[in-house]
């Protein structure tokens, strides 16, 4: 994401010592140009620990990039049958 430079470079050397402080950083950031960003605590609870089969991983469209593709790449959209 472009903003992330930005964002480090804007909560540089201040504490983040709770959700609400790195939210507020978030949305106080700026770029030369105006560009912001908006920031929300998302508080709602997410199943963990869900799998996903093998069957279900093929059907996913990724593009895997050169460098590290076992960190990096790209998840695409998966072509639909047309009616």
């Amino acid at each position: 994401h472009r903003m992330f430079s930005y964002i480090s470079l804007h909560w540089k050397g201040e504490p983040l010592v709770s959700y609400e402080t790195i939210v507020n950083l978030i949305s106080k950031t700026r770029t030369k140009t105006g560009l912001r960003i908006k920031a929300k605590l998302d508080k709602k609870k997410y199943e963990t620990g869900k799998k996903v089969s093998d069957v279900e991983m093929d059907k996913i469209n990724l593009s895997y990039h050169k460098i590290q593709p076992d960190l990096n790449y790209t998840i695409c959209p998966t072509p639909t049958k047309e009616k």
